[in-house]
């Protein structure tokens, strides 16, 4: 579990309430990381992420759960956040448009890739859980 209760664990829970975009790290086959940005859900204990199936970071998942998450910097090497976590496929997920928190987060990000949620929640079928370990940063 990550202290949440120090001021940067205070600074980290609300940027990961208000942030749009985390980087999930995972590695490939050959053990080399595989960073992309994803949108998530902080619910103060797990991250959630919706895929599409079939992808490579979900390929890569099931080889190797050990991820990592995090977000970008101020841009002059300051609030650096990044966590190590666990993820694990969901076998019986809510549907995206279910979980009302994640589709209040990205309105504006379903409507900009032209879906509705109901659309959005039959495309990134596959729910993601991550479970952080370790939090390092400044």
């Amino acid at each position: 579990m990550i202290d949440l209760k120090s001021e940067y664990g205070r600074r980290v829970d609300r940027r990961l309430k208000d942030e749009a975009i985390i980087w999930l790290t995972t590695a490939g086959r050959d053990g080399t990381p595989q960073p992309r940005p994803v949108w998530f859900l902080w619910d103060g204990e797990t991250f959630l992420i919706y895929s599409r199936p079939g992808t490579a970071k979900l390929r890569h998942i099931e080889a190797n759960p050990a991820v990592a998450l995090n977000l970008d910097g101020d841009g002059s090497g300051g609030d650096i956040v990044v966590i190590i976590g666990r993820a694990t496929i969901m076998e019986e997920p809510p549907t995206a448009d279910e979980v009302q928190a994640y589709i209040e987060k990205y309105d504006w990000g379903i409507e900009r890739i032209n879906m509705t949620p109901a659309q959005f929640a039959q495309t990134y079928t596959v729910a993601i859980k991550v479970k952080p370990l370790m939090l390092r940063g400044h």
